[in-house]
């Protein structure tokens, strides 16, 4: 029996290669590999031994070889036999290949030069020809595979195991050429995007969205989620609503500067505060929407202590996010919430696009990422909005820009007051907002997250109360709306910018 050994990834290497020794293997190799064997001690025959032919090109030419392609893609029937009897060619039994490391050499910013040469050629060939001929040959392509395929090689290797193996070997190849397409995408857009996926290690999900919804989580490869790849330090195990809700919280919290708390429910804000530090914020998200709150997901922009913590109980909460919580805290958590989820979020660079699937493909688009330095304000109104207005406008702006469409938030000195979200008319999402506001939104400020097609949205904010408006204009009653905000003595701001969020 014959095993031929070419890994990027030597972890592992010695354990395995004895392993297969010991089974009575001879062993094949090239390069890197042949000296790591030779140096373990192992007897190792190089390639060029069996090819007849010399590595060249500086070893982009090695593996590329009839014997060996001969001796992976060789079937055990009679025919193939006689073929390489006549031509004189060694059977090999099972191919242990791991590729160069494309993706972690574009990761640390190397030269296009450098990139292109990590591009593999003979180890995806060789891996999908073994795993192709797979009911002949091993394709082996993860060293995490190496103690299980030689205890299959013990006992006794069954069809299922060798189709597993495929499976792995051809899903490594497509995610590397996925991989390098994307690298080298000649445009932002281009024709094919291929997307790569890997199941989250580790995560279970019961079902999905509901209970009869089997489903699994996943991530794409080499890439990172903020909250998909959180770590889980106590509570439940997650589901994906849980997922999908932290999500929302986390990527509101994180576009304030200042401390702040951000409650969720059903991937809509429904009470968000700045403070002076964590606990305070979360006092007053709660008490922003204190019948909403109860089965929400909350998350903080800095760390929790033992008395933000402490300042939770009497509140059920599903989840809790933040950037860091204190040892203290997390005891009292695992001993008082023991079915709270607390995630922690590592912060970091994560990809500028993201994609929402539609039935059979996907949108990608770039993250809404504008921030509030970067608009155009228009101040259309007579009444230009106070300073405390002006921050309060900018609060409630970056609320409503992560609730789900139409959506109206009323804000009052960095707190929201109410919240209208997921109407079908705009007057209706405004109508919801104030109600939940009631004598709240006396002196509070309204954030759309488009324009008003009427002015009915200014003059039922303004009967509430509310003195200043933020939304992005643009049109056809502009000037209607301008009218009336005049009329009441509203404030108004134009942005320019609209942020719908379906």
């Amino acid at each position: 029996m014959r095993a031929l050994l070419s890994v990027s990834d030597k972890a592992g290497l010695e354990d395995f290669a004895r392993g297969l020794v010991e089974l009575g293997f001879e062993l094949i190799s090239t390069g890197g590999t042949q000296r790591a064997l030779e140096a373990a001690g192992l007897p190792v025959t190089h390639v060029s031994q069996i090819t007849g032919f010399p590595e060249i090109l500086g070893g982009r030419v090695k593996t590329l070889h009839p014997r060996i392609h001969a001796g992976l893609l060789a079937a055990r029937t009679p025919a193939h036999e006689a073929e390489l009897r006549a031509h004189d060619l060694l059977r090999i039994d099972l191919l242990c290949v791991n590729l160069y490391p494309f993706q972690k050499t574009v990761a640390r910013g190397a030269s296009f030069e450098e990139c292109l040469e990590n591009v593999d050629i003979g180890g995806p060939a060789m891996l999908r020809a073994a795993a192709k001929n797979h009911e002949a040959v091993l394709p082996v392509c993860d060293p995490s595979d190496y103690p299980a395929v030689l205890q299959a090689l013990r006992t006794g290797v069954s069809s299922e195991f060798r189709r597993r193996l495929a499976y792995k070997a051809f899903a490594h190849t497509a995610a590397y050429d996925a991989a390098i397409a994307d690298f080298l995408a000649p445009e932002k857009f281009p024709p094919t995007k291929v997307l790569a996926l890997e199941r989250v290690p580790g995560v279970e999900l019961r079902y999905g969205e509901n209970p009869h919804q089997e489903a699994a989580l996943y991530a794409r490869v080499g890439q990172r989620g903020p909250v998909l790849n959180a770590r889980v330090r106590s509570g439940k195990p997650m589901g994906f609503n849980n997922y999908a809700d932290a999500e929302a919280a986390w990527a509101l919290v994180q576009e304030f500067e200042r401390p702040a708390c951000v409650v969720v429910k059903h991937a809509n804000p429904c009470g968000v505060a700045l403070a002076d530090g964590p606990q305070a914020a979360w006092e007053r998200a709660r008490d922003a929407d204190s019948l909403s709150v109860f089965g929400g997901v909350v998350a903080f922009n800095r760390p929790v202590d033992l008395g933000t913590a402490q300042a939770t109980r009497g509140t059920f909460l599903e989840v809790l996010v933040a950037p860091e919580v204190d040892p203290e805290a997390l005891a009292w958590f695992r001993r008082k919430k023991p079915d709270l989820r607390v995630l922690e979020v590592v912060p970091g660079d994560f990809e500028p696009q993201e994609y929402r699937p539609l039935m059979g493909g996907f949108l990608a688009q770039d993250r809404d990422g504008r921030r509030w330095e970067e608009l155009e304000l228009t101040y259309v109104t007579e009444r230009i909005p106070t300073p405390q207005e002006l921050l309060d406008l900018k609060f409630a702006w970056y609320v409503v820009k992560h609730a789900r469409s139409n959506s109206v938030v009323l804000a009052r000195e960095g707190v929201t007051v109410g919240v209208g979200t997921g109407a079908v008319s705009r007057i209706w999402a405004a109508e919801r907002a104030l109600q939940n506001a009631g004598d709240r939104a006396r002196g509070a400020v309204l954030a759309s997250e488009a324009f008003f097609p009427f002015d009915d949205v200014v003059r039922a904010a303004a009967a509430a109360g509310v003195s200043a408006i933020v939304q992005p204009g643009g049109a056809k009653r502009d000037e209607e709306v301008i009218r009336a905000c005049n009329e009441l003595g509203v404030a108004m701001v134009f942005t320019g910018s609209r942020h719908f969020k379906h």
